[in-house]
Formats: C-alpha cells, sequence, structure tokens
C-alpha cells in the first residue's frame, strides 16, 4: 500500500467540467442580480429619478470589470500581508494559464476570477440606492471607481484572501455578509452623512412610483441569489453548496413573512414594498451565515433580520439622515444580524468544524470573532467612504443643484425621461402625466 502522503499527492485537484460549468452558471446568475437590483430601485424612486437610478447600476457593471480585470483580482486574492494582496501574474490577466487552476479547487482562475468579479460589480451598485436623486452621474461613476479600489478590495482580501487577517482568524463569511453587505450598508451611511438630505425630506411625498417594478426587481435579485450563495463554495461536491441553496429559500421566505407580520401590526397593512423588502433582508442576512447553518436555523435568522430590518429602516426619519431606499436599515444592518448570529447557529456541519453558543461546548469563541470582523469592516467603510465623498464633494462637486433635482434629474444629468406621456392627450390625463413626470403630488417651488 502507498504512503499517505504519495496517495495525498497523486488526488491533487483536477479540472472539473461540471464544477466549471457550474461555477459559470453561477457567475451569470450574480451578474443579472445587478440589473435586478436596478429595476428594484427604479420602481422605488419618482418618476423624475428612474433612468438615474437605473444607470448608477448599469455604469458600476462597465467601470468594476476593467478595473477587476487590470488590478482588482489581484490586489484583493494575490498573496502580500493581511490587509492588501497582490500577484503581478494576475494583472491584466494575461499570464494566467487557459486551464491553471485555482488553488486546492477544480475550477479554472478565469471562473474563480470572473465569478467574484459580479460580486465586486454589485457591491457598490447597493450604495446608489442610498443617494437616490441627488448626485452627479459623473461623480458617481469615479466614486465607483475610487470605492472600489479604497474600500472593496481591501475588505474582500481581508475576509477571504488566503492571507487576509479577518480570514486566519476565523471569521466567517460565506458570500458576502461582511465583505458586500456590511461594506456598502456602511458606505453608504458614510456617503450620505456628507451629501446631505433630499430637498424636501420628510416634507414632500417620495413614494415609490412603480411597485410592480420592484417586485420584478426582488424576483430578479432572489433568483439570481442562489448563484451568489450557492456558488461560493465553488463546486457541488460534498453538500455544502446544496445546503446553502436550501437556507437561501427557507432564510428568505422567513424573513418576507416576519416583515409582513411585523408590517401588519405596526402599520395595519400587508404591503408590496414590504414583501419585497422582507425578501431581499433575508437574503442579506443568510449570505454570510448559510453555510454554517441549518435549516431550522435559517428559519430564525431570516425571522430575526425580518423584523430588525422592518424596524431599523424607520431610524432614518427618527435621526434625520437621508438613506433613500434603505440601504443602510436592508443591507448593513441585515449583514450585521447574519454575521454575528453565526456565533449563536453555527453547528459545526457545513463550511466551518467552529460551533455557536446554542451548539457544541456552547462557546462564545466564535461570536467574539464575528464581532471582530464586523466591527472592523464597519467602522473602516464608514469612515474611508465619508472621506472619498468629502474629497470628491469639495472638489469636483457630489451633488447635482437644487434647480435638477427639483425638475428631475433624469433630465438634467441624461437629457431622457423613463416614460413618455406626449401622447396620453389633454385634459385629467395630460395633468395627471405632469404630475406623475414632476415626482411629486403638489407642486414644490425652486
Amino acid at each position: 500500500m502507498a504512503p499517505a502522503a504519495i496517495t495525498l499527492a497523486a488526488e491533487a485537484p483536477k479540472l472539473s467540467s461540471a464544477n466549471t460549468g457550474f461555477m459559470l452558471i453561477c457567475s451569470a446568475l450574480v451578474l443579472l442580480m445587478t440589473p435586478g437590483l436596478a429595476f428594484f430601485y427604479g420602481g422605488m424612486v419618482r418618476v423624475k429619478s428612474t433612468l438615474n437610478m437605473l444607470m448608477m447600476s448599469f455604469v458600476s457593471i462597465g467601470i468594476v470589470t476593467i478595473l477587476w480585470v487590470l488590478y482588482g483580482f489581484s490586489l484583493a486574492f494575490g498573496s502580500s500581508n493581511g490587509f492588501i494582496g497582490f500577484n503581478s501574474d494576475w494583472l491584466g490577466m494575461s499570464n494566467v494559464g487557459l486551464t491553471e487552476l485555482w488553488d486546492g479547487y477544480t475550477i479554472p482562475i478565469f471562473v474563480f476570477m470572473v465569478f467574484q468579479m459580479m460580486f465586486a460589480v454589485i457591491t457598490p451598485a447597493l450604495i446608489s440606492g442610498a443617494i437616490a436623486d441627488r448626485v452627479k452621474f459623473s461623480a458617481w461613476a469615479l466614486f465607483v471607481a475610487l470605492w472600489l479600489t479604497i474600500v472593496y478590495v481591501p475588505v474582500a482580501h481581508w475576509v477571504w484572501g488566503a492571507d487576509g487577517w479577518a480570514y486566519k482568524l476565523g471569521v466567517i463569511d460565506f458570500a458576502g455578509g461582511t465583505a458586500v453587505h456590511i461594506n456598502a450598508g456602511a458606505g453608504a451611511l458614510g456617503v450620505i452623512l456628507v451629501i446631505g438630505k433630499r430637498v424636501g425630506f420628510k416634507k414632500d411625498p417620495m413614494r415609490p412610483h412603480s411597485l410592480p417594478l420592484v417586485m420584478l426587481g426582488a424576483g430578479l435579485l432572489w433568483f439570481g441569489w442562489f448563484g451568489f450563495n450557492a456558488g461560493s463554495w465553488l463546486g457541488n461536491d460534498d453538500g455544502v453548496g446544496a445546503l446553502m441553496f436550501v437556507n437561501t429559500q427557507v432564510a428568505t421566505a422567513a424573513a418576507m413573512l416576519a416583515w409582513l407580520a411585523y408590517e401588519k401590526i405596526r402599520h395595519g397593512a400587508f404591503t408590496t414594498l414590504g414583501a419585497a423588502s422582507g425578501a431581499v433582508a433575508g437574503l442579506v442576512a443568510i449570505t454570510p451565515s448559510g453555510g454554517a447553518i441549518s435549516p431550522l436555523g435559517a428559519i430564525a435568522v431570516g425571522a430575526i433580520a425580518g423584523v430588525a430590518c422592518a424596524a431599523a429602516v424607520g431610524l432614518k426619519f427618527r435621526f434625520g439622515y437621508d438613506d433613500s431606499l434603505d440601504v443602510v436599515g436592508v443591507h448593513m444592518v441585515g449583514g450585521i444580524i447574519g454575521s454575528l448570529l453565526i456565533g449563536f447557529f453555527a453547528t459545526g456541519k457545513g463550511q466551518s468544524t467552529a460551533t455557536g453558543v446554542f451548539y457544541g461546548d456552547h462557546s462564545f469563541t466564535q461570536l467574539w470573532k464575528q464581532f471582530a470582523g464586523v466591527g472592523a469592516v464597519l467602522g473602516y467603510s464608514l469612515v474611508a467612504s465619508a472621506v472619498l465623498a468629502f474629497l470628491l464633494d469639495k472638489t469636483i462637486g457630489m451633488r447635482v443643484t437644487e434647480d435638477e433635482e427639483i425638475s428631475g434629474i433624469d433630465q438634467a444629468e441624461h437629457a431622457e425621461t423613463a416614460y413618455d406621456f406626449s401622447g396620453a392627450g389633454g385634459g385629467v390625463v395630460g395633468s395627471v402625466s405632469a404630475a406623475a413626470l414632476a415626482g411629486t403630488s403638489k407642486k414644490v417651488d425652486a
């Protein structure tokens, strides 16, 4: 019988066509989430901001794709130190073999690179919902490029890089509770504290103009999230990806129902916006935790996130920060909840042998590790994003003028409108169309 060392060497990972195909499909699903996010956000804003909201997500696809190939992937996943990575062969991806495997896995480096690219694309796009209606498109595009480089890339290395400090510490983040959702949510809070409130905040009606569009976007996000979550195991060999798939569905359903129940008790109605927002809250919360907990744990995580995020979205009115589309309340709060609850519900049977307070020896060790990861990402993203927004605001200016904001950022920044009412005729229909184009039911003086 051959020595164990020789046997293990002979069983080194080989390219798997099945896993490669699976991961390419998952990558496409994650890309679909960004247009889904665009529709989700686009329906939540007033008519006069619809196109701008769509464009803020779509331009992230363009900017991040190019920068990720040029240097983003190298800095995020190369080996250097605990805070930032580097691999010269990955700059521009010109020195990578077509079948060269990602370390320890059965998929090519190219496949892992493009899968992670889609994560990098959607993360800054999430921030756009918090600053709807009031930011110059050129300033947003520059912010995306700088934020990817200064905030996202280092945090991704901390959490997922082989020598990242959080990864070595043992912080569990299956698919992006810290690196994606807390990162984006805290970043959004930092930016809105700098650029200020929309004209008419707390005074004028700012209701969603198209709830069907919101529901369509939420459905696309839910669908694409299976690639986001299940694909993060980078294969389908040992059941962990399947566990994550199940937990994604279970937690999302639980969060949606919990949000609706909270809404009915608190406000007296089950709303479609609540259903869509609750589903997204559940998807956010299960993203870091789903590979480490059981389906029963996923129900608990989803239900807790649904109620907590529903309560959190109202904090902007209490504290006076204008988070236009509740990015802080859903993504930051949902990411924090999902990341910390790992410290309670980790079973030790999924992606990690670490157990939470309710399992194993009932130790708080994993909970403290989760606190460390959450606190570091939240603090760094909040401060760095606020500094970036401040510098951009003082140089090129972040906001459109007050007149442009009131008349509509779509026309001011894109010379277009989302809907053409010119053929609707006059009379009542014409007046309704005019009110819709103005984005408010009452006149606002410039």
